[in-house]
């Protein structure tokens, strides 16, 4: 069940209670999350490169440039773009926790760019497959570090909104790609821009995100960890409330993070064995490795590259159609992803990914039967019923598996290991997407129909392991949420999260009121007989 216990006109953090506030009327964090807006783009540039492969894929003349190529070497060429993602994973968490998360955004950005300029130029088939390598190797650094930057960024408030609308900004880069090689199909099957435009405009993401990174500052959980502690407090201030250092929020965050960070620090090494080296990590473990495979092998990766095929199975082969099609389900699954943002602490993780999946499995087992109808008949009804169905998955899916993919895989991991086991679920989707693109063409020209019934057996399967280890973590503050993984073990968990620490935090009694300006959630003053430092020092004695 989730964690209801703020009112609505309250949020939680650490067991206190802060009156809820309206962003558009804070200065600081209202240019900090139209920035952030641009940072999310990362995922876009996945979601325009699934639509514009479906695109090119149906338009004439990108078949005329390129010979028409045959199931294998489309196969190829859109699994390489995973292939250049896996290569990456070994750098993407060093680039994140040594360089910081901007560094990581732009680097990755300038990546990306390089490909799409080798892509635009596409000579040849193998110019175009090498050129989508660096694409996919751009995409996994940025990737790394992106959700990071804005999980670690955003005001306690609205973590869960931010971070979920990350991943549906990919829905926002299908539609334009999508729409875009509609619009330039018109061009003719004989001109080659209408192809190269949309092309060229994958690196359109990456610009923006390249401009407006030098907006935003660093991480202040990055800032601590390498020690600049001052520069942190300010990020903070700076961001949560209006630049005051002694606003009560500020400084139990500033606290929660110190403390947690040099914790880890000095109880956990920070190799990839702390993946499995606890009972709670193995449990984030199993989650961040279905999350991969599950958001990719649930039958949406059928549609995200090989909507032409499926629309072939159907019986609609003509391009304009099939062009209009995949950009009316793009739209709609944006707009489902995007209202589902809000209403990810209201409805909780555990009952939308359980609603979810369940929806996926009894529209795909419908989808699945007039699959069978329509080869077998060539039932117009049932093939319009298919496309409806089609549409109805996807509407399921949107309801958790596009926005809290990204969402709820950062938050349960504690800072010492995030960028790792963020590196986990990418590794686990581009293992997908690889199966996907290099498989399912091959599957389904072999099988048809009938390979829909591998998908209808997984998802029964994704269902159950949804059911077993998924927990809720709605209304939990990012440091707190290792109580519902480590208990009264955690780390911070069992020094402030946890009624046992709490009763410590009473003892210890850290905080003392003194005067001056107030910040948007109150004024509140460390004690100048304890200060972060003394006061982590008699926590941590309590380990010993």
């Amino acid at each position: 069940m989730p964690f209801y216990t703020a009112s609505k006109a309250t949020f939680e953090v650490a067991g206190r209670e802060f009156p809820r506030i309206t962003w558009w009327n804070e200065p600081g964090m209202r240019s900090l999350y139209i920035c952030l807006g641009f940072v999310v783009l990362t995922s876009a540039t996945n979601g325009y490169d699934g639509s514009l492969m479906n695109g090119l894929q149906a338009m004439n003349s990108w078949k005329r440039e390129f010979h028409d190529p045959s199931t294998s070497a489309r196969g190829l060429l859109n699994a390489i773009m995973s292939v250049g993602s896996i290569c990456a994973l070994p750098v993407v968490p060093y680039t994140a926790d040594i360089l910081g998360r901007r560094w990581g955004i732009i680097i990755g950005c300038t990546i990306m760019i390089l490909g799409v300029i080798l892509q635009s130029i596409g000579i040849n088939m193998q110019l175009l497959t090498a050129s989508r390598f660096f694409v996919g190797f751009g995409v996994a650094i940025a990737h790394g570090a992106s959700p990071l930057l804005v999980t670690e960024l955003v005001h306690p408030q609205h973590r869960a909104i931010y971070t979920t609308i990350y991943n549906c900004t990919w829905y926002f880069g299908s539609i334009i790609a999508s729409w875009t090689v509609f619009g330039t199909a018109k061009l003719g099957p004989n001109n080659n821009w209408a192809w190269r435009v949309p092309v060229v405009l994958q690196a359109l993401p990456s610009c923006l995100q390249l401009i407006f990174i030098w907006f935003v500052p660093e991480s202040p959980r990055f800032l601590i960890a390498k020690g600049k502690h001052e520069q942190a407090l300010r990020v903070l201030a700076d961001v949560h409330a209006r630049g005051h250092e002694d606003d009560e929020l500020v400084q139990l965050e500033f606290s929660e993070i110190t403390e947690t960070i040099k914790l880890e620090q000095e109880y956990e090494s920070n190799g990839w064995q702390q993946l499995i080296k606890t009972k709670g990590n193995r449990h984030r473990l199993i989650i961040l490795i279905s999350l991969g495979f599950f958001s990719q092998w649930s039958g949406n990766g059928l549609v995200s590259y090989y909507m032409t095929d499926v629309l072939n199975l159907v019986g609609i082969k003509e391009e304009n159609l099939q062009l209009e099609i995949n950009g009316i389900l793009n739209i709609v699954n944006f707009l489902v992803a995007l209202f589902m943002c809000f209403w990810i602490d209201k409805l909780g993780r555990r009952p939308l990914f359980l609603t979810a999946t369940a929806g996926m499995l009894g529209s795909f087992i419908i989808w699945t039967v007039c699959a069978s109808i329509v080869a077998k008949e060539s039932n117009t009804r049932a093939g319009n019923a298919e496309i409806a169905f089609i549409f109805i998955f996807y509407c399921f899916y949107n309801m958790a598996w596009s926005g809290l993919l990204v969402g709820y895989a950062v938050e349960i991991l504690p800072y010492n290991i995030r960028a790792k086991g963020m590196t986990v679920l990418w590794l686990a989707i581009d293992l997908s997407l690889f199966f996907n693109s290099y498989v399912n063409p091959v599957a389904l020209g072999e099988l048809g129909w009938k390979y829909y019934i591998v998908y209808d057996c997984w998802l029964a399967f994704e269902l159950f392991i949804v059911w077993l280890f998924y927990v809720e973590t709605s209304n939990t503050a990012l440091e707190e949420i290792v109580k519902h993984f480590d208990g009264e073990s955690a780390l911070l968990g069992g020094a402030v999260a946890t009624e046992k620490g709490r009763q410590l935090v009473e003892q210890i009694d850290t905080f003392g009121r003194a005067g001056g300006e107030e910040g948007i959630h109150g004024t509140n003053h460390f004690s100048d007989e304890k200060t972060p430092e003394v006061v982590t020092e008699e926590r941590k004695s309590t380990f010993n």
